[in-house]
């Protein structure tokens, strides 16, 4: 669970830092840090539910836990 959490406050330090420099604004950096996530790990969903659909292998139990939204440790 530490790692879990460390690294949702690292997903939302990079995502509030990106936007913050592109935007300049804390009130929609601060948003979007927060919108992101929630809407990767829908997406990761649907993509999952694709990979299935179309002849991919579900990812073995170790490899769940492990996996960034975007398919990186």
């Amino acid at each position: 669970m530490t790692k879990t959490i460390t690294f949702a406050i690292t997903h939302f330090t990079v995502a509030f830092s990106v936007a913050y420099l592109l935007t300049g604004n804390i009130g929609i950096s601060s948003t979007l840090a927060l919108v992101e996530p929630a809407v990767n790990t829908v997406a990761y969903f649907f993509h999952e539910k694709a990979w299935l659909r179309f002849g991919g292998k579900p990812a073995a139990q170790g490899e769940l836990h492990g996996l960034h939204a975007h398919g990186h440790l």
